[in-house]
């Protein structure tokens, strides 16, 4: 990524560049062969449904089944198969993140108001009725995403979620379709990748469409869900996870690095980024990876991530280093710095920040009760997270019941709309101070007629 400095930096010279990417950033996302087959995939789905789908699943995921979803008795052996000690982590997370969607809830209030005697405007947070929730599995499971997506939607109040995830290497994801449980799934299909996301948006014969599709997934899920935002909802556009640390000379170069790579280990396009004011930090920290990432299990991903993504900037100061942070508008932040919640007033862009040595991306991401779906791309330039509100619909409705009040409108509407040439709409106040106030309606005279 090219560094490029806002007009709020105060950096004089152009940071030291320890580590760049190497990468072709104008070639992450833009993937032509992925857009083309899931347009052609969203496409079958729509035509023939449920044969459509049986077909994707063999091809992409190599299981065939007459029903995708997840009977009773079948949940029943799943949850026979899961440790009592999985079970029980998987309920105290999801205690956390319900604490954490609750709150969210009592912070959105309905409300009504008089406006003038007899004109009564309000406010409704209505939950949408039906949302899809896709849990990723592939390489590695990501039960964690259950807890965000259908926990959350099961505190909005969403009366029916339908979730997917795929088989992991043909065997069941046992953990997977346990949290998926224990969040409050309606439905439970055994289904991943473009198909399952466009059966969920399409409908087919089998499986009814939601609403709303929330939820992480590769390449192919996320363009899925972006073709077909507008006719479904999404919780957000998202791409390969990103970390971006902004750290002073006080911090642990060996914890920096390790949590560098935590993130790395998602993708091999996977950012991380280090931001610091000490450049013998900065080089602990590159010697540090250089040792950890030989050993690490997760090297096929952590490691072209680190190389092709990784990057260190050495900058003159802690605001310097907040301003360049927010040029980044990463999806996850982290401070490793003395006084950590200084970034809460000083920086504007991201998706999730971590104040502290304390505090790591790996908690948002699997335990600590916040939301781990976050955007990413620059999309923190303009929206949150995945949160207990995206599954709400935030409604007005207004009442008039004081006719005096009525024609006062009345009068103010016909000549608001007829400054914007709209007869139409400027009629319809007419005949309501016509009837309130009796004084016939104005544009019966002849000078209004023409």
């Amino acid at each position: 990524m090219e560094v490029i400095m806002s007009a709020r930096s105060t950096q004089t010279t152009t940071p030291l560049v320890l580590k760049a990417p190497t990468g072709d950033s104008s070639q992450r996302g833009n993937n032509a062969d992925v857009r083309a087959t899931v347009e052609s995939v969203i496409s079958d789905i729509r035509d023939r449904g449920d044969a459509a789908v049986r077909e994707y699943s063999e091809k992409f995921d190599n299981y065939a089944a007459d029903s995708y979803l997840l009977t009773d008795e079948k949940l029943q052996e799943v949850l026979e198969r899961v440790p009592q000690q999985v079970i029980d982590d998987i309920l105290y997370v999801q205690s956390q993140v319900r604490l954490m969607a609750q709150k969210q809830l009592e912070s959105l209030t309905d409300f009504e108001i008089e406006t003038l005697p007899g004109v009564h405007l309000g406010q409704k947070n209505v939950p949408v009725q039906a949302a899809g929730a896709y849990i990723p599995g592939g390489k590695y499971p990501l039960l964690a995403s259950a807890h965000m997506t259908i926990v959350t939607a099961k505190v909005a109040g969403v009366e029916r979620v339908a979730a997917c995830t795929p088989l992991i290497k043909g065997e069941m994801p046992d953990a997977t379709i346990a949290a998926m449980h224990l969040a409050g799934a309606d439905e439970i299909y055994l289904l991943g990748g473009i198909q399952a996301v466009a059966a969920l948006a399409v409908g087919t014969e089998t499986i009814k469409p939601v609403n709303l599709i929330a939820g992480p997934g590769n390449a192919f899920v996320a363009e899925a869900k972006r073709q077909l935002f507008g006719e479904v909802g999404i919780d957000l556009f998202a791409g390969p996870t990103e970390v971006l640390i902004v750290a002073d000379g006080d911090a642990d170069p060996f914890i920096t690095a390790v949590d560098l790579l935590s993130q790395a280990e998602h993708g091999p396009d996977s950012p991380a980024v280090l931001i610091t004011t000490s450049e013998q930090l900065g080089r602990e920290v590159l010697a540090h990876v250089d040792s950890i990432l030989p050993d690490m299990p997760t090297r096929d991903f952590a490691e072209p991530a680190w190389r092709d993504w990784g990057a260190v900037y050495v900058v003159d100061t802690l605001d310097t280093a907040f301003s360049l942070a927010d040029e980044f508008a990463y999806e996850h932040v982290q401070i490793l710095t003395k006084n950590p919640r200084d970034a809460l007033d000083k920086m504007h862009n991201y998706g999730a920040l971590f104040l502290g040595e304390g505090t790591c991306v790996s908690y948002g991401d699997k335990v600590i009760g916040t939301n781990h779906v976050l955007p990413t791309r620059g999309a923190a330039r303009y929206t949150g997270g995945l949160w207990v509100g995206k599954y709400l619909r935030t409604i007005t409705y207004q009442e008039v019941t004081n006719t005096e009040s009525s024609a006062f409108f009345g009068e103010l509407c016909g000549r608001a709309s007829r400054v914007e040439r709209f007869e139409g709409h400027a009629r319809s106040g007419d005949v309501r101070v016509a009837k309130y106030r009796k004084t016939g309606i104005p544009w019966s005279d002849k000078t209004y007629a023409s």
